[in-house]
């Protein structure tokens, strides 16, 4: 069967995603002036000025992202928190000419840290006596979880094959750290976090976000990296360019303003 780039199910049994937030109606403006033209300039490496293609992957393996291979092809999967995120990756892959799924991750599974979903507690054979049972709070609901993958294809030979090497020269550019936003990336107070996986190696993660004008922190469990600051947030958001429509306003970089 062909790769024909179209996902394997229709986007009417995606998930659910958050709804659109409505743009504000904005006062009618002049038109800008040769200054203002000149400070809207894209980014030259912004995913808005940028071909999509299969080599993007690397910005969700310098993420969450797996990397699996089969014979001569290789594919990508991403487990990831909620079904917005499952509609901008599908949308962002099927761009790139790659057949894409995806489906529920049972709370039982293992995710891409390698922790195990949330299970029952067995307990000892005594009986909990009624001030032990008043003192324990109810668990949390845990929240939904999608895997999206796509299929095997000869089209991330390129990627599988310079990977993990490629991390030690990785180039993050728009493009990149787009799908890396889509798939795992969150605001925090000051700044904003993209999602790691803590059984990788960072250090050469680090290193490429330094160079994209993105330094920050691994945050103390491993699981995020913490970019702070108004300015690299502005430079983050420059470069993964345009909110998808899926996407929370308030989940998408959104420059000095975040």
């Amino acid at each position: 069967m062909t790769e024909t780039g179209w996902p394997l199910i229709p986007r009417e049994v995606l998930p659910a995603p958050v709804p659109a937030a409505k743009r504000r109606q904005q006062p009618p403006q002049r038109p800008p002036g040769p200054a203002a033209e000149a400070g809207r300039q894209l980014p030259i490496f912004g995913a808005e000025t940028t071909e999509p293609s299969p080599g993007d992957l690397a910005g969700l393996l310098a993420g969450p992202g797996r990397l699996g291979r089969m014979g001569g092809t290789a594919r990508v999967s991403v487990v990831v928190d909620a079904a917005w995120r499952v509609h901008v990756l599908v949308a962002e892959l099927v761009s790139r000419g790659l057949v894409v799924n995806w489906r529920p991750v049972e709370a039982s599974e293992t995710d891409n840290s390698g922790e195990p979903g949330t299970t029952p507690q067995e307990t000892g054979d005594d009986e909990p006596t009624e001030a032990q049972i008043t003192e324990v709070d109810e668990p949390p609901e845990p929240r939904p979880r999608f895997e999206v993958l796509t299929a095997y294809s000869r089209r991330l030979n390129g990627l599988a094959k310079a990977w993990p090497e490629a991390a030690a020269e990785l180039f993050l550019s728009g493009p990149r750290l787009r799908l890396w936003v889509a798939a795992a990336g969150e605001p925090l107070p000051g700044g904003y976090a993209l999602g790691l996986d803590p059984e990788k190696d960072v250090t050469e993660i680090d290193a490429a976000l330094v160079r994209a004008g993105l330094t920050g922190r691994l945050s103390d469990d491993g699981r995020q990296y913490l970019i702070k600051g108004r300015k690299r947030v502005a430079r983050l958001a420059e470069l993964v360019g345009e909110r998808p429509p899926a996407a929370p306003e308030d989940l998408w970089p959104r420059g000095a303003g975040a």
